[in-house]
This record gives structure tokens, C-alpha cells and sequence, in this order.
């Protein structure tokens, strides 16, 4: 018995962990501050670190806006990797009217159409969607901070942990059953520290910047997965739902009507212009 017990019990908490994920992509926006959109910020509270590129393209020039400020990571790789001539020749594999446009794979650089959006510069880094508020302390009494609990403290240890400590276990049982943040409430942020083994600070997530028409974002593969993938939203409303899943680092400050004539490039099924009409990024340079 001993035997089948901990292969089935793994297999209990891998099944509740995959049906909570849904749980846990619902709260998402609730448990972050949203900003008022990116303009209003800037207006409010200048940029003074702005760095002003030109992207030369097939179809003419875009001109770039990035922002060091809000993510100083992601505008030094994409000054960096642009400095380097890595972004020179490739063409931007995936456009969807009324969404966005992507480049940046280094795999369009051959004839093999099918791995085109599956490269990378070589490494991966972070994203930088977020910013910490205010330490939270104490009893966790409401729904966003019992959500920051899960994916702060108990889901790390679900996933490191195949026999779990019952109290921990029960509570991941019920938030399953009642598909809500209730049952880990009335215990204290130092009660979860404890019982799980994690120490670092608990504190509210607070949005940088919102996905909004002509911003520049990265693109990725799930959390903390950058490489040299962009892409540049063309929806007139933006993109709510990419909120605080992908990096904003800028901004087209002229040059939309280039990125719109990419974004509506005659496609194949898996929305890569065709050959005929492939949009190639010619170069990347600062403006001095």
C-alpha cells in the first residue's frame, strides 16, 4: 500500500493544482492594481530616461519610444541585441489585424517556416510587469490577499512538496471545492510562512503599465520566459486580457500607419504573411 499511497496522492494534488489554475487566471486582475493607462501616467509623471530608436522596415520606418524607466531590463536587452544587428533580416512571422504584430524570432532567418516563433537570442530573463506596493501583514481577510497567499506561498509548495502537511492540504481541498479564496482566510500571513517554509515578504502586485493600442511588449512563452520576441499592439481598445503577462517597454511614437500595413499582410492558416509579402526589419538604431 505504501507503494501506490504517495504516486496517488502526487497525482491528487497535480490534478487539483491544474484544476485551481483556472481559479487562479480569474483572479489575476483582481489581485493587482490597475493604472490608469500609460498617457495619463506619462503626462502626470514624465519619463526622463526615454530612449528614441528607428526601426527600418520593408514596408518604411517605424519610430520607438522605449521606456528604462518602467522596464530597465527589457530596453537594455532590446538596445543591446538591436546594437548587435541580431534583429537585422528577420520579418515579422505572426500578424493579426485588430491584435498585434510580432517579430524578433531569430529562427526566420531560414527556409523553415514552421519554427517560426519558437527562437531566441540563447537565455531567457524576467518580466517586469509589476511593481511591489505596501508589505501585507497579519490575517488575511479578503479576497486578494488570500489569492496572493495561493500563488505566493501555497502553490510553490504544492509543487515542491508530494506528501503535504494536512492543514495545508485541507485547505487546498476547499478552495478546489468552493472555487474561491475563502478557505484560506482567518490565518495570518505568518501562519502561511511558517507552515509552507517561505519567508519572503507578502506584498500587493502593482500593474506597471496596461496593454494598450501602439505600445511595444515582449512576447513570451508563459512568466519570466524573455528572450528577443516583441510585439506591437495594433487593437484600438488594447489588449486588457495580456495585462501583466507581458512586459510593456515602450511605445510607437510615429509610424503606425507602417505597423497597420504589416498587420494586414495577406497570411497563411498560422498567421505568417506570406512569403511573398514578408515584412523584414531591415535595422535597428538609437536616434543620437
Amino acid at each position: 500500500m505504501r507503494n501506490t499511497t504517495l504516486p496517488l496522492r502526487a497525482l491528487i494534488i497535480i490534478a487539483l493544482l491544474m484544476s485551481l489554475s483556472l481559479l487562479n487566471c480569474n483572479n489575476t486582475r483582481s489581485s493587482s492594481k490597475a493604472p490608469a493607462p500609460l498617457e495619463e501616467q506619462l503626462q502626470s509623471n514624465p519619463q526622463e530616461n526615454v530612449v528614441n530608436l528607428t526601426m527600418e522596415t520593408t514596408y518604411g520606418n517605424i519610430e520607438l519610444e522605449l521606456w528604462p524607466d518602467i522596464a530597465p531590463k527589457t530596453v537594455q536587452n532590446f538596445i543591446d541585441l538591436s546594437a548587435e544587428g541580431f534583429y537585422n533580416g528577420l520579418y515579422f512571422h505572426r500578424v493579426i489585424p485588430d491584435f498585434m504584430i510580432q517579430g524578433g524570432c531569430p529562427n526566420t532567418r531560414d527556409d523553415d517556416r514552421s519554427n517560426d516563433g519558437s527562437g531566441s537570442p540563447g537565455y531567457q530573463f524576467e518580466d517586469e510587469c509589476y511593481d511591489d506596493g505596501e508589505p501585507i501583514t497579519g490575517v488575511v481577510n479578503d479576497e486578494d490577499t488570500a489569492m496572493l497567499v495561493w500563488n505566493e506561498y501555497i502553490i510553490p509548495y504544492m509543487q515542491t512538496n508530494q506528501t503535504p502537511q494536512a492543514e495545508i492540504f485541507e485547505i487546498v481541498k476547499e478552495v478546489q471545492s468552493t472555487q474561491s479564496g475563502d478557505p484560506i482566510m482567518g490565518k495570518t500571513v505568518e501562519w502561511y510562512q511558517n507552515r509552507t517554509g517561505i519567508d519572503k515578504p507578502l506584498s500587493q502586485k502593482i500593474l506597471k503599465a496596461q496593454v494598450l493600442y501602439s505600445y511595444l511588449c515582449m512576447a513570451n512563452s508563459g512568466p519570466n520566459t524573455n528572450g528577443s520576441q516583441f510585439f506591437i499592439v495594433t487593437a484600438k481598445d488594447g489588449t486588457p486580457w495580456l495585462d501583466g503577462k507581458h512586459t510593456v517597454f515602450g511605445r510607437v511614437a510615429s509610424g503606425m500607419d507602417v505597423v497597420h500595413k504589416i498587420e494586414n499582410l495577406p497570411r497563411d492558416p498560422r498567421d505568417n504573411p506570406n512569403k511573398e509579402n514578408q515584412a523584414f526589419i531591415n535595422n535597428i538604431k538609437v536616434q543620437e
